[in-house]
Order: C-alpha cells, then sequence, then structure tokens
C-alpha cells in the first residue's frame, strides 16, 4: 500500500462520518479540569482513549499524578524494534469549564453539533479533536502500511487547563518511559486557516502581582488630600517604568538577544489572520524597529491584566489604603525565566519603589524555540506540502504557552507542533468550534507526517 492510500483513507475516515462519531463520544465526558473530578478524567481514558489504543496494539497504562490534588496522565506505547526511532505524541484530555448558559442556538458544550462547516462542543478546538486526529493518523498509518516504521509513546494528561500541575514531576519519575527522539503534538491554532503551521516552540509565561499597601484603611480625601501618597498613584508610576507609553520594556534583563538574523528570516514572510472579530494591530505599540511579527514571535510582552484601587464600583472621597494589579510577562529564549521576579525587584528599587511588593503569582512555564532548519521540522513542513500541496509556515516558537519546557528540558527532545484549528474558534469561550476542512486536512497531513517518519527506515 503507499502513501496515497495513506491519505486518501484519511480524508474518507472524515467523509464518512467516523472521526465525527470517535470525537462526539469523546466530547460527551465533560472534562473540565477546573471543576470535574478524578473519576470523569478516567471515563475518558478508560472508556474513550485505552479501548481505541489497544487495538493499534498500544500498552496502555494510567498513572496517579504526583501533585497530591492533579489529575491522572496515559502512557501508551508501541515498540516495533528498539533500533527504530520514537515519536512522542502529547495530547490534553481536559477542557476548560462549558459555560452552558452562554452558548447559542441551543448548542451544548458536551454534544458535538454538525453546522455546515462548523463542528462545535467544547474541546473541539483545545484538544480533543486535536489528538484525536493524531491518534486516528497513527491508526491509519498502521491499517494501511501494516507497522508504523518507528516506535510510538502517546502521553495524555487531565490539567494542561489549570497548568499542567505534576507534569514536570511526571515526566522526571518517567523519563526511560517516555524516552524519544522527537516529540510531535497537535495544540493552539494555525495563524491563518488557509496555511498549514509547524512551530518548534512556544513563548513562556510569568503572572505575578504589584501590591503597594501604605496604610490600614482609607483617610478623607480633603482632610488629608496632599498629605498621604496614594497608593495608586504610586503603583501607576511603578508601572510606567517597567513598560514606556508606547509599549516598549525598561526593565534590562527582560529585553531578550534572541532576536537574530535566522529567527528574523523565519518571521517574515509569516501572515497573522485578522478576522471580523479581531482587534486591529496597533502599528505603534511595542518595541520600536520591530515587525509585528517580531513582536509576539521573538520579543517580550509585559501586560497589566488587572487593576484595583479603592472601590472601583462604589467609589467615595477617600485616599485609599491599597493598590494592586495583576500582570504578566509572556517571553521568549534568551530571557532568564529564574531571574523574572529578582529583575523586576531590582528595577523597582533603582527606580525609588520600595514599597512595591512583587509577588508570582502562577506556575512559570518556560520559553522554547526550535530553529527552523532542524531536520524534524523540515520533515514535517516537506510532508505538510506534499499532502496538501500548500507550504507550511515554518514558527520558531508560538506567541502562547504550553508546558513545552516539560519536553526539551526534562526530555530533552526538540518539538514539532502542527495545530489543526484556526484563530476564531471562540478556544474557552462559548460556541468552541473546528472548521470541517481543517479536520479533513489535518487528519490527511498528520497521517502523511506519521507515514514519512516510518518511510525513513523502509
Amino acid at each position: 500500500m503507499t502513501r496515497e492510500a495513506a491519505v486518501a483513507a484519511a480524508y474518507e475516515q472524515v467523509d464518512s462520518g467516523a472521526f465525527f462519531e470517535t470525537l462526539a463520544r469523546r466530547i460527551a465526558v465533560p472534562t473540565a479540569s477546573s471543576e470535574a473530578t478524578a473519576d470523569v478524567m478516567h471515563e475518558y481514558f478508560d472508556a474513550q482513549i485505552t479501548p481505541d489504543l489497544e487495538a493499534l496494539g498500544y500498552t496502555v497504562e494510567v498513572y496517579a499524578n504526583p501533585a497530591p490534588d492533579g489529575f491522572p496522565f496515559l502512557i501508551a506505547t508501541r515498540v516495533e524494534d528498539e533500533s527504530l526511532p520514537t515519536v512522542l505524541t502529547y495530547g490534553h484530555a481536559d477542557v476548560v469549564r462549558g459555560q452552558a448558559d452562554r452558548w447559542a442556538e441551543g448548542r451544548s458544550p458536551w454534544e458535538l453539533r454538525d453546522e455546515g462547516d462548523r463542528w462545535y462542543g467544547r474541546g473541539t478546538a483545545d484538544n480533543k479533536a486535536q489528538h484525536s486526529i493524531n491518534i486516528s493518523a497513527l491508526g491509519i498509518v498502521l491499517a494501511t502500511r501494516g507497522r508504523l516504521g518507528f516506535n510510538s509513546t502517546i502521553l495524555l494528561e487531565t490539567g494542561e487547563e489549570v497548568g499542567s500541575p505534576g507534569l514536570r514531576e511526571f515526566c522526571e519519575q518517567h523519563t526511560a518511559e517516555l524516552q524519544a527522539d522527537v516529540l510531535i503534538g497537535s495544540d493552539g491554532p494555525r495563524l491563518h486557516r488557509d496555511r498549514p503551521l509547524v512551530m518548534g516552540g512556544t513563548r513562556g509565561v510569568i503572572n505575578f502581582d504589584l501590591t503597594v499597601d501604605l496604610r490600614p484603611g482609607g483617610h478623607h480625601s480633603g482632610n488629608w488630600g496632599g498629605l498621604l501618597r496614594n497608593p495608586g498613584a504610586v503603583l501607576a508610576n511603578a508601572i510606567a517604568s517597567i513598560i514606556d507609553r508606547d509599549g516598549a520594556i525598561r526593565v534590562p534583563e527582560w529585553r531578550p538577544d534572541s532576536l537574530t538574523d535566522e529567527v528574523r528570516a523565519a518571521l517574515a514572510d509569516i501572515e497573522i489572520e485578522q478576522g471580523d472579530d479581531a482587534p486591529e494591530i496597533d502599528p505603534t505599540w511595542g518595541e520600536p524597529g520591530l515587525t509585528p511579527n517580531e513582536r509576539v514571535y521573538g520579543w517580550n510582552a509585559f501586560e497589566v491584566l488587572a487593576f484595583e484601587t479603592g472601590n472601583p464600583k462604589a467609589p467615595v472621597n477617600a485616599i485609599p489604603p491599597r493598590a494592586s494589579a495583576h500582570c504578566q510577562l509572556r517571553f521568549v529564549v534568551g530571557t532568564d525565566g529564574d531571574d523574572i521576579i529578582p529583575a523586576l525587584r531590582r528595577h523597582l528599587e533603582r527606580e525609588g519603589f520600595p514599597e512595591v511588593e512583587v509577588t508570582q503569582a502562577d506556575v512559570l512555564m518556560g520559553a522554547t524555540r526550535l530553529d527552523p532548519t532542524d531536520p524534524w521540522a523540515q520533515l514535517a513542513a516537506a510532508s505538510i506540502e506534499e499532502t496538501v500541496g500548500t507550504p507550511a509556515d515554518l514558527l520558531p516558537n508560538a506567541g502562547g504557552s504550553l508546558p513545552n519546557d516539560v519536553f526539551t528540558d526534562v526530555l530533552g527532545l526538540p518539538t514539532v507542533w502542527v495545530p489543526h484549528s484556526y484563530p476564531g474558534c471562540n478556544q474557552h469561550a462559548p460556541n468552541e468550534h473546528v472548521l470541517l476542512p481543517l479536520m479533513r486536512d489535518g487528519l490527511a497531513i498528520m497521517t502523511g507526517i506519521f507515514w514519512d517518519t516510518g518511510h525513513q527506515v523502509d
């Protein structure tokens, strides 16, 4: 049997409705990690994943999470020959909360709905359709060729939407079972619905709180105005020392040195889709001299996500005692993740804001990047073009974040991500959906990539 036959089988699996049926039963399990129980996650693994993988000759084991309140992990392995390369495939079974009361047209987050070229349901874009495509593609290659031509390990977690608790520790404990030559996974959207994407890493992310707490309570602004330091004004000026009025970062350690000529060249032809609901890009915001692509994929971004002082909903004539801001730094390779908070504290001290307390609020996800000339990235890009006839965008790293640093740092793997969603998918929002054409091409693309990976040793 041939590659062409395998790709044709991939299109037929979608056109016949077989893939829709598989995805529908997986969407029906409400695996929202912010509110589900471990029993629901085990149900997804035991009823939806394990039987399908065992039918493909995988050995499947479900493990407890080393994090006390974490949900389980699944590892499935198929070893064809110890001398062959091993491909690790990752996905996450959990989703964000359903928000059932906010879905339109009578849709339910836990029912896959086919409406023309759109399939609606919680987890379609993130991440059930994406890991289901990859599992189905492996099955198509097996059915067509009789073997994969490589060893396959599949890792599924159930806590990505709440920060992947325990993932790093789990991978440290199971490095032998997860040993591989490359990670090939699918998550997030393409940059443009009409252009396939291969991305090699992600920006890192860290959230933190800035607090100015000056006194126990508020005081009359007439009697004390001009005599008491205002915490809101102090915090606003502190933030203005971190980032200027046009968005340029002023903390020296937060300005990366990794925007090389090679990275600039890789980003030069990338097109960011601007749909009807997308905001207009501000050409004057961010680091001067950078293109929009370079600002989001090659540079760091500081954001103020929330700011509060006094009582915003019912202000009174009193100088508030306290102000706080919830902030975030998205950062690229070339930024020392362990020094982000210490560097900020040093900066605020230098700028004269010792009263601003900095507290890390969330787990740090590190920054990762893969050279677009890496052989695995090139294999994926060439395979995609052969399958669908369209060149793939080759992105050194995405603008968003994934726990990709676990795979690069703990397991030492090059990572290749091939997403099957698009920017307008309503990911994390009501009416989450995927596009039927991207499901068809996605399954064909992954079938081609897995076929070509095995073809290297034919």
